[in-house]
């Protein structure tokens, strides 16, 4: 339950932090204290309660006090029940500790056990009349406490919320809880805010934590609510509205960003520095402090943010959190924020951007939109890439033929389950070993169905799964979860089109560019977005669909360049302009390290825009400049070997790869491809050229291991690819290859796009 709750527990330095900032807080605002009378206190998901504990142990409560704190103004709640147990003994412990001792220097021995806890689901506490009683026949005392806690006036809220956000495949049959009412209020707040196309992480569950809390506060009274969270919502583009929402609802907002994003690479990773959490976290983290204060003019909140820096380590930065103890301390130089339009807190986009010329139409197939391109879309989301994604075409139709069978044996069980049993619900029947079957919501619906799927040959296609790197696809629609609109862009195997993509909105690493001529799966970039040098409709009408056994049928060849950038173009540029040369062109320019530095911000919130230059010497020099770079990152297993780089024990006749590796970390000149091959004297330019956080070098060398899925088992061997192509060397050639493309890239991007911006930008 911890995993499907998304459940951290705490560092204490964070603890004593937030503890002594909500102190010293309540002082600046309130002119109140931890340790008055009728300042109640709740850590709504208490885990072993760390929190309360550290708040007894931290001497802001009188000992004039602390019995009457102990026993009416501290609440908790948790919903683990083991973690209940702990959090009580902890507290009680903590209790009785600090109990003066009598004349005798004997400890006074009536135990006073924490009445202040309760075993409960917080969210769901209002949901419905049924929360009132919740736990009430095992624990009729427990319903009881939450009654009572339920009518205290709350001032402050402390803790730590769980992240998750749902399952992480749909095997996990585990699916979060639903919290209607908390979910309504999130629809008509933050989600009504935002101007972002996708919501789902604003029902996260530390931001229902958020909801939950704000809606807590008595608003005559006001309090404060402090946290510590993913630090996600302060920069993400789809937490636009609960940015904007919370300036609204409170006086003032106190940001401490301890960063710590580890789903970046690269330079960007070092620079966040270590994982507050170690382990138990990737995110990054951030310690909210949400003020309430009724007494406040001012219509919109104060927002204080300070940043821990860069570079640290965990160690570090636990340390200069207890260092600066609260965030009281002078020592912290808090800079006020401004949002702006946008609701962007921190890294604001650039004004200049929105005059540019969007990529993407604000609607597909809009012949009539103001954009680059007419249509648009994600790769291919199959949901099950082990399964369907192989090395091995041969293994990989053996392992989707095992599953597909799983499947129809799976259903025919579901039918006969059924007759006697007609309200069984699907996730309560399946079975989901992950070695035999990988469960998608579209399959399960299959299964109600009762729709049985059979293995097609003709459906396995060649698709370009990460940067510069193919493997077989079983491409239909039964195990493809989301086929995205690949099916118009390659609806027959031997399709000639070129696909430009570029990284989905919202994503963490630097902007980044790649282009194929296969179908593109969904993570060659982050959230991968596909745009077409042509697109493909069926003449016939009514037809089946373009999954189907593709039969006799044709299609009309359309252009993915709109005419309104055609038009325009050809009247700035002259007549003899194409749309092949603008396709080109935005391929040059999204190369532009100008470009990418100077709208960073706007790159990572929204799809680009780009201007048509003003001197035509340019636009051609973009669109030249693009044409070479497609060629090479298309033909990039045909490019020769760079010349400099060195190669021994080739001669052996051994090319099978396990893990290529470097001899040491920060040493890249020299790469090990297995143990009679040494690749050296590789240049340092070569790692310059960057795809999706990485070096095209370290994609070669990432994707071409042999691997075990430890969920499934199954086994993908690159090795088996050079079988397929007929060419033993096939992992060396490509390595070789990609590092003379890495080189000429990097060339054509320093000699031809480099300072062409000019005053566009």
């Amino acid at each position: 339950m911890a995993e499907q709750l998304g459940i951290v527990y705490t560092p204490v330095e964070i603890v004593d932090f937030i503890i002594h900032s909500v102190n010293d807080v309540l002082k600046k605002e309130f002119d109140r204290s931890i340790s008055d009378e009728n300042i109640h206190i709740l850590d709504p998901f208490t885990g072993t309660g760390t929190f309360i504990t550290r708040l007894l142990q931290s001497g802001l409560i009188k000992d004039v006090d602390l019995q009457r704190k102990y026993k009416q103004e501290l609440h908790a709640n948790e919903i683990v029940l083991l973690a209940y147990y702990i959090a009580t003994v902890n507290i009680e412990n903590a209790y009785h500790d600090l109990i003066p001792k009598t004349e005798d220097n004997v400890k006074n021995q009536n135990y006073v056990p924490f009445e202040g806890i309760v075993l409960t689901d917080t969210f769901q506490l209002g949901e419905t009349n049924e929360s009132e009683v919740l736990f009430s026949e095992t624990f009729p005392q427990n319903s009881a406490r939450a009654t009572k806690q339920k009518k205290t006036p709350v001032r402050v809220i402390i803790g730590n919320p769980p992240y998750s956000i749902g399952q992480k495949s749909a095997n996990d049959n585990a699916q979060n809880q639903s919290y209607p009412n908390l979910e309504k209020r999130i629809e008509n707040t933050y989600v009504a805010s935002s101007s972002a196309g996708l919501n789902k992480s604003l029902y996260d569950a530390y931001i229902k934590a958020f909801r939950w809390s704000t809606d807590r506060l008595k608003s005559d009274q006001g309090g404060i609510i402090a946290f510590v969270t993913n630090g996600s919502w302060l920069d993400g583009n789809s937490t636009d509205g609960f940015r904007k929402t919370i300036e609204n609802e409170f006086s003032s907002i106190w940001v401490f960003n301890l960063r710590g994003n580890q789903r970046t690479s690269g330079e960007l990773s070092r620079r966040e520095g270590g994982k507050i959490f170690g382990s138990g976290s990737r995110a990054p983290i951030s310690i909210t402090l949400l003020v309430k204060n009724p007494d406040a003019t001012n219509k919109k909140a104060t927002i204080h943010y300070h940043d821990i820096g860069d570079y640290l380590s965990r160690e570090e930065k636990l340390k200069i959190i207890t260092g600066l103890g609260s965030v009281g301390n002078p020592r912290m130089s808090w800079k006020t924020i401004h949002p702006n339009k946008h609701g962007d807190w921190i890294n604001h986009r650039n004004d200049a951007f929105e005059s540019f010329i969007p990529l993407a139409p604000e609607k597909k197939f809009d012949l009539k939109g103001q954009s680059f391109f007419v249509v648009q879309g994600p790769g291919i989301l199959t949901s099950r890439d082990i399964w369907v994604y192989g090395f091995s075409r041969n293994h990989m139709a053996q392992n989707v033929r095992a599953l597909i069978a799983f499947y129809n044996s799976q259903r025919s069980e579901f039918e006969t389950k059924r007759i006697n049993k007609p309200d069984i619900k699907v996730g309560d029947f399946i079975n989901s070993d992950p070695t035999k079957i990988s469960w998608t919501r579209a399959l399960k619906k299959d299964l109600e169905k009762n729709k049985p799927h059979s293995f097609h040959e003709s459906k396995i296609t060649e698709g370009y799964y990460r940067p510069f790197c193919k493997q077989s696809l079983y491409y239909d629609k039964s195990l493809v979860e989301s086929p995205g609109l690949n099916q118009i862009y390659f609806p027959k195997p031997k399709t000639e089109n070129v696909i430009i993509s570029i990284p989905g909105v919202g994503g963490t690493k630097d902007f980044t560019t790649v282009i194929s001529n296969s179908p593109t799966d969904y993570q060659v970039q982050f959230n991968n977005q596909c745009f077409p040098l042509y697109y493909f409709e069926e003449r016939q009408k009514n037809s089946p669909s373009l999954f189907d056994a593709a039969g006799d049928r044709e299609y009309i060849r359309r252009d993915g360049v709109s005419d309104f950038i055609f038009k325009r173009a050809q009247k700035q540029y002259g007549k003899n302009v194409t749309k092949e040369d603008i396709f080109y062109y935005v391929y040059g320019f999204l190369h532009s390290p100008d470009y990418r530095t100077t709208f960073a911000n706007d790159l990572k919130k929204m799809l680009p825009r780009l201007p048509l230059v003003d001197d035509v010497r340019d636009f051609w020099k973009f669109s030249k400049a693009g044409r070479q770079l497609a060629e090479l990152h298309i033909e990039y297993e045909s490019v020769p070997p760079y010349p400099e780089v060195k190669v021994t024990g080739d001669d052996s006749g051994y090319f099978k790869v396990q893990k290529m590796r470097f001899p040491k970390k920060g040493q890249k000149d020299t790469i090990i491809f297995n143990s009679k091959i040494i690749i050296s004297n590789i240049p340092d330019k070569a790692y310059e050229y960057v795809v999706n956080g990485k070096s095209a070098i370290e994609w070669i060398m990432e994707r071409y291991q042999v691997t075990i899925d430890k969920k499934s088992q199954i086994k993908n061997d690159p090795n088996d690819w050079s079988k397929e192509v007929g060419n033993p060397r096939y992992i060396l050639d490509l390595l070789l290859s990609i590092i003379n493309v890495s080189v000429q890239t990097v060339d054509i991007v320093s000699g031809s796009i480099t300072n062409r911006v000019g005053n566009q930008i």
